[in-house]
């Protein structure tokens, strides 16, 4: 009760004339959250499925902390470019775009206008406020395009940075996906046995899928624990294929 009278305050308090002022002159920025989450559950899910093939195939600690270090610094920086590709591809188009726009405003201005006419029209304005909401964004270019952009082309106005799409990625991979491999690292380095390492790593490997999947519920409808829960599911799922991989290329392969 106290959390739900807690929230309906801070929600409130956001409410007011000089808060909404403050946030609107900010502006709105594009969150980079999705773009380390991504890099931390596919870290997570590649290492310990190359720690799961290799304990299934009999590998020693050694071959597991070098495949998965070689994983993780190639695949990261594989993961990072192809979000910096992808990110950088989509404004591209979103500039493409804009310039379109801004080309149907000056060739077919009456155009451009009936078209803002209909999408208003389709939200359920009518009359003279539907003309004069017309008359409103088509006396400003920019905000015409910027309305053209979102209502007709579905378009996102957020300024996005590959460079930091894919930082943040990269980032996200290298530190997250380790998780499976610390405890051979500390095998290796620190000298401590451990008796079960794999058990041990899938213990914190699992602890780290509950953790990035309760991060995930930010962006869904869901609780944490059952966003955590779930993602436990998907990489437990992806590492148990890996292991009998390894088991089975064990029984075929000679080492």
């Amino acid at each position: 009760m106290k959390n739900k009278e807690s929230s309906e305050q801070e929600i409130r308090a956001s409410h007011t004339k000089s808060a909404i002022k403050q946030r609107i002159q900010k502006g709105t920025v594009h969150s980079y959250l999705k773009d380390f989450i991504y890099g931390s559950i596919d870290g997570i899910v590649t290492t310990f499925a190359i720690v799961a093939g290799s304990v299934g195939a009999k590998f020693s600690s050694e071959v597991i902390v070098i495949l998965g270090v070689a994983n993780l610094v190639a695949d990261g920086f594989s993961m990072a470019v192809s979000n910096f590709l992808g990110t950088q591809a989509e404004e591209e188009i979103k500039k493409r775009t804009e310039k379109e726009e801004r080309l149907h405003i000056k060739l077919v201005p009456e155009g451009e206008r009936e078209e803002i006419r209909q999408i208003f029209k389709n939200k359920g304005i009518h009359g003279d406020d539907l003309e004069k909401i017309v008359e409103v964004i088509t006396s400003n270019e920019d905000l015409w395009v910027k309305t053209m952009l979102q209502e007709e082309r579905g378009v996102s106005t957020l300024i996005v940075s590959p460079h930091k799409a894919a930082l943040f990625t990269f980032i996200a991979f290298i530190l997250i996906g380790f998780f499976p491999l610390s405890i051979y690292l500390l095998q290796m380095y620190v000298g401590y046995e451990f008796t079960s390492p794999f058990l041990w790593s899938s213990i914190i490997t699992a602890l780290a899928f509950f953790t990035v999947g309760s991060i995930k519920s930010v962006y869904v409808e869901k609780s944490w624990f059952r966003c955590g829960i779930e993602t436990v599911i998907v990489g437990g799922g992806a590492a148990f294929l890996a292991y009998a991989i390894g088991m089975a290329l064990k029984q075929t392969v000679p080492f």
